[in-house]
């Protein structure tokens, strides 16, 4: 590491024959080039040590090593280990050296942070270097991550001391870069499924129509004034029949028994409830011609519906009440231990146990909602006459988004306080690349109710938008909906964490779950999902193009960066840079294509 430079002038010149004359000819000749060269050899021998003595000269690249070897951008930065080593008699026992790791492209650079190392004779806590034996060295850098990254170079920069000198240590290139396929999540979060506010329109639904028959306590027959009950019953299981809109599944008896009385009485008593209350209903039924079944049940004490009235009355003690329901299940104790809170059971006897007295009359049928058709013709005609489900759904009935969003449009004007359509609409803007007017809808909805989809899909505009931090925030909340899966997964691969990445889209077939299969080198996997990918654009088939350079399919590389580009002619000029091809840029077919 020390250089050592002497200087030697040597002056010959030729003796007389007389050897006194050549002596003094010599005494005059050395003291008049004593004079005349001394001076200009001492200043000339000064100058080259100093000259030397500055210099601990240039190192050779075979003393580094990097991991990865071309780096490679990871959650929107570019790590890298670097194994380094000053050889012996180096470096100066005097000496300071600065280390800084310098990733340069054309027009720009960034700078890590620098590792300190001194010599011997130094006094200070950096890593200490051997001049005779050397020493070994790692340092890790980082870099932020900026798209002209992708063509660079890394450099090793020196600046070094020794005695308040500087010494002249030239940059060492130690790597290539950047691979940065992980940063195509942000083209392909543009195809990623956003969460919809879906309509809970549902054109077949089943309803129950209740009304009840009352009868006297121990008594079974139906009185005069109880028939009104029975007929206006069987005329509406009529008029239900003949609705277009409406389909009679069946008529249900259920006949009860109010719990007091003992459990054979009340058996008896509501068995004959039940039976006089079928045959009743069955015989309108057939007078009006209706085929409808009449299926016929009956519970001996109604223990269930007296706990219902209890705790929705306002009688005293009724907390003491609902606690011996809950501490005995056998009727004759439940009703001995109820007969015993005596300041109570009188009114019980007039207010509750009555209406247990009862054959309840249900009529189960489907309401049959609009047509398709139905539906399609009013949202172009006539909205007005939609309810708010009918007409979110009427969107889902196209493919059209210009009639999606003029649907959605007349749905916010109808129900401005409904939040869906709003969400909605957020979701076409964004799958037409206006992010800020799907951020704009999307903030709209949230004004109106924190939904789930809401936060989903503010989560994503977030990462599209480089916030990471923003982005989880919202995700977090969003795990109700059935996207937030797919929307995790892009945050994942943006954070770095691929692994995480591919459990979270799980059997989900988009881009962004292929291109975080490429990333954790499931290959085989990445292949089937790109093959699937409902709606494939120009991203499909350039992560098509990265999976056949990982796999030496060079067939696969040209076809699906031919395709590529055909669909998006900026991918030629980011393929043509891109490191994940750098074994075919003197490929000729390859160059044929980017250029």
């Amino acid at each position: 590491m020390q250089y050592k430079c002497t200087t030697f002038v040597t002056i010959h010149y030729e003796r007389g024959i007389n050897e006194k004359t050549d002596q003094s000819l010599n005494v005059k000749f050395n003291n008049q080039m004593t004079k005349k060269f001394y001076m200009p050899l001492v200043a000339l021998a000064v100058l080259a040590l100093c000259s030397c003595s500055s210099k601990m000269g240039a190192l050779s690249p075979d003393y580094f090593t990097c991991t990865p070897q071309v780096l490679e951008a990871v959650g929107g930065q570019v790590p890298v280990t670097i194994n380094g080593k000053f050889p012996a008699k180096y470096f100066k026992k005097n000496a300071t050296v600065e280390v800084t790791p310098v990733l340069k492209w054309n027009g720009g650079e960034a700078k890590s942070s620098p590792a300190y190392f001194q010599g011997e004779k130094v006094e200070g806590n950096n890593q200490a270097i051997s001049y005779k034996m050397g020493g070994n060295y790692t340092m890790k850098a980082n870099f932020g991550y900026v798209p002209d990254m992708a063509k660079s170079e890394l450099y090793l920069s020196f600046n070094a001391k020794s005695k308040n000198k500087q010494i002249a240590i030239p940059d060492v290139k130690v790597a290539d870069g950047v691979i940065s396929t992980s940063e195509l999540v942000n083209n392909t979060l543009s195809s990623s499924n956003l969460a919809l506010g879906k309509d809970k329109f549902e054109r077949i639904t089943n309803d129950t129509l209740n009304d009840q028959i009352m009868f006297l306590i121990q008594q079974a027959n139906i009185r005069a004034n109880q028939m009104k009950a029975a007929k206006n019953f069987n005329k509406t299981v009529a008029a239900y029949s003949k609705d277009a809109n409406k389909k009679v599944a069946n008529v249900e008896v259920s006949s009860y028994a109010s719990p007091d009385g003992g459990v054979k009485l009340n058996t008896n008593l509501s068995k004959k409830r039940e039976a006089n209350t079928t045959n009743l209903i069955s015989k309108q039924l057939k007078k009006s011609k209706l085929a409808t079944d009449v299926d016929s049940k009956y519970t001996a004490q109604d223990w269930e519906g007296f706990k219902e009235l209890v705790s929705k009355s306002n009688i005293q003690d009724k907390d003491l009440i609902l606690r011996v329901l809950s501490m005995y299940q056998d009727p004759a104790q439940r009703e001995s231990e109820i007969r015993n809170i005596s300041t109570v059971f009188e009114k019980l006897a007039k207010e509750v146990l009555p209406k247990l007295r009862r054959s309840r009359l249900s009529l189960n049928y489907q309401n049959i909602g609009k047509s398709d058709e139905e539906i399609n013709s009013l949202a172009n005609d006539d909205p007005s006459k939609l309810n708010v489900e009918e007409l979110l759904y009427a969107a889902t009935l196209t493919k059209d988004n210009a009639k999606k969003e003029q649907i959605y449009t007349t749905a916010t004007k109808q129900y401005p306080n409904d939040y869906r359509a709003y969400n909605n609409l957020g979701n076409l803007a964004y799958e037409a690349g206006d992010v800020d007017k799907a951020e704009s809808y999307f903030k709209q909805a949230a004004s109106l109710n924190e939904a789930p989809e809401v936060d989903n899909n503010m989560g994503l505009v977030a990462l599209i938008k480089g916030n990471k931090t923003e982005a989880e925030n919202y995700l977090s909340k969003a795990t109700a909906a059935p996207e937030s899966n797919e929307a995790l997964g892009n945050l994942y691969i943006a954070q770095g964490q691929y692994d995480k990445a591919v459990n979270a889209f799980g059997d989900t077939k988009t881009n962004s779950a292929a291109l975080a299969q490429i990333l954790a080198k499931d290959y085989n996997k990445a292949k089937t999902t790109l093959s699937s990918v409902e709606r494939p654009d120009a991203y499909t088939d350039y992560l098509m193009a990265v999976l056949g350079a990982r796999t030496d399919n060079e067939s696969m590389v040209t076809e699906s960066l031919k395709s590529a580009i055909s669909k998006n002619s900026s991918l030629a000029k980011k393929a043509a840079n891109d490191l994940e091809f750098a074994k075919y840029f003197s490929n000729s077919t390859f160059t044929s294509i980017v250029k």
